[in-house]
């Protein structure tokens, strides 16, 4: 049986450190209890692990098989005592495992473009297209130029590989994938990821949790979440996060601004101070997370 299993980062779960293309082994399994567990619908994965922790670190995800009796009691989770590990997928990876899970499940013969039931799917493939999912565990594919996919329901999944396109998530744990020039993702929903990999792409999430990441040049990443992260690895890129103990990570030539939040007072999380830096490799590093403390851009601990 294959499935997919979450992992905090380093690939550890539970506190037990696993490794890719690796078989482990345990002496029993029992649901909740003992032995690895793992699910066969790659949106139940996120149950038990969301895209970012607690701390803001991206989890990390895996394509498993397992190769041994398997059980379960509610046919969402399940164990067993010989797992092997198959490669770390990301979360580009599970986006489009969800993307898969719900096709594959869904009757495209009653289908049409706008889609508003459960586990419903829209796929775009020419110029122009729009897909709108307001159902949960949905899916929208667009793969032409100028092409727009918008998710209302929780833990959907948007994907756009052309230019200039954009993608909406307003459900929790949703997660939303542009490779596209000037594209952009746009997630409001808690625990929600929106990943650019195309120049002059933007991630907006002001969900707690959520993560931005953009490998484009002259992108921005912005969260406005509790506890969520930003990062930009393209030059002359932005890394924006304003929420409470948020941090925000570059590469060379890029830049991080930071909001500093004290702690609830019954309305809101008070702003202290905001600051900027640009990431030149001598006073910030590069690939390294950063955060506010006492008004002065500090190392992440977290």
């Amino acid at each position: 049986m294959k499935g997919y299993k979450g992992f905090s980062k380093g690939l550890v779960c539970k506190g037990k450190q696993y490794a890719e293309n690796t078989v482990f082994e345990e002496d029993n399994a029992e649901i909740c209890k003992s032995g690895m567990h793992f699910c066969t619908n790659p949106f139940e994965v996120l149950d038990f692990y969301g895209f970012v922790d607690d701390s803001a670190n991206l989890n990390e995800f895996a394509e498993v098989e397992s190769l041994d009796e398997t059980k379960t009691d509610d046919d969402k989770k399940f164990t067993t005592k010989k797992l092997k590990i198959g490669r770390k997928i990301g979360i580009t990876g599970l986006v489009d495992a969800f993307v898969e899970y719900t096709t594959n499940n869904t009757d495209f013969k009653n289908t049409k473009t706008i889609n508003s039931g459960y586990r419903s799917a829209s796929v775009n493939s020419g110029d122009w297209s729009a897909s709108v999912n307001s159902g949960d565990w949905s899916a929208s594919v667009n793969s032409g130029y100028r092409s727009a996919s918008v998710n209302s329901g929780d833990r959907s999944a948007s994907v756009n590989s052309g230019k200039r396109s954009a993608s909406v998530n307003s459900g929790d744990r949703s997660a939303s994938v542009n490779s596209g020039n000037r594209s952009a993702s746009v997630n409001s929903g808690d625990c929600s990821a929106s990943v650019n990999s195309g120049n002059r792409s933007a991630s907006v999430n002001s969900g707690d949790w959520s993560a931005s990441v953009n490998s484009g040049d002259r992108s921005a990443s912005v969260n406005s979440g509790y506890r969520s992260a930003a990062s930009v690895e393209g030059n002359g890129s932005v890394a924006v996060v304003t929420g409470y103990q948020s941090k925000a990570k570059a590469s060379i030539g890029s830049a991080i601004v930071i909001c500093e939040r004290g702690d609830w007072d019954g309305k809101t999380y008070p702003l202290l101070s905001i600051k900027s830096a640009i990431i030149d490799g001598t006073r910030y590093k590069p690939d390294t997370w950063y955060t506010v403390r006492n008004g002065r851009i500090v190392k992440s601990d977290k």
